[in-house]
């Protein structure tokens, strides 16, 4: 794993490299996103014209041209059918970007953000890439003001614990994802953080834990994928008793804004934020 990512790491200062030149040559007119996250930043910094096809599952914004071009089984006479003068990826999935330049076809391999200096600077590289780096300088501002509206919102002190909720099986993610580094902006505890043993930010916690960690707010992301509900997880077995349940601190949130280190995020916080303020006013 290590290797894998080391590899990544090298080819995309490589791909990062050869992309900017030839951004320097011509600006891109026929962008094809393999990345959910790119084709959200895409559109909201103002490049939405420039792109000609959207992988799946990248899904927002719904006037994104989207085809069944897959990002984890790319192939390469698919994307090259659109002609593209730009392919923006998230990961080298079958060694895509080597194929796209033999090609002669520019590729920005953007791998996720570890944390929000990360989506920053993505967006920025997307704005330079495409021409539109005032429109990435103010989505960047756009989301550094909601952001800190958010963690201004939580009373400081109310040290308020949480379990993110990736799928009715359990498995949830640590403070040290994305979406977790984001949360602990909120003063918030993950109580995932304790039983990730192998490190891997994602682990599965078993019904047992979760209700004995007893935590102040529940975060569905699985929401969409699983249909799950408040009155879903008040019905299992012994979780009427959890502090969430009783206190209105169960936060139904849209599985992708949970999972995309794009603009969304600001969405993300602030419904968490609300949750904690709720659960707050319940307690007095």
């Amino acid at each position: 794993m290590v290797k894998r990512i080391l590899g990544l790491a090298a080819l995309a200062a490589l791909v990062l490299s050869a992309s900017a030149g030839a951004a320097h040559r011509s600006l891109p007119t026929r962008i094809v996103s393999l990345s959910p996250t790119a084709t959200e930043d895409l559109f909201a910094i103002g490049a939405g014209k420039q792109v000609v096809a959207v992988d799946s599952d990248s899904d927002y914004p719904p006037r994104a041209p989207h085809t069944k071009l897959s990002a984890y089984t790319p192939n390469a006479e698919a994307i090259a059918a659109y002609r593209p003068d730009l392919v923006v990826l998230a990961e080298d999935a079958s060694g895509i970007a080597e194929a796209m330049s033999k090609l002669s076809i520019p590729v920005l391999l953007q791998t996720p953000a570890k944390g929000l200096a990360g989506a920053y600077a993505q967006l920025t590289q997307l704005g330079k890439a495409t021409g539109h780096e005032a429109g990435a300088a103010a989505v960047i501002a756009r989301m550094k003001r909601g952001i800190a509206q958010a963690v201004a919102s939580v009373p400081k002190g109310a040290n308020l614990t949480y379990y993110e909720e990736l799928g009715p099986d359990y498995y949830s993610a640590t403070s040290t994802t994305f979406g977790g580094a984001a949360l602990k902006l909120l003063g918030l505890k993950d109580i995932a953080d304790a039983a990730d043993k192998s490190g891997s930010g994602y682990p599965k916690l078993s019904g047992e834990y979760i209700v004995a960690a007893n935590p102040d707010l529940i975060v569905l992301a699985d929401t969409t994928c699983c249909g799950q509900t408040a009155a879903k997880v008040a019905a299992r077995p012994g979780w009427s008793g959890i502090a969430a349940v009783e206190d209105g601190g169960v936060v139904a949130v849209n599985d992708d804004i949970a999972s995309r280190w794009g603009p969304r995020i600001v969405d993300f916080l602030q419904a968490v934020a609300a949750g904690a303020r709720k659960v707050q006013a319940a307690r007095g």
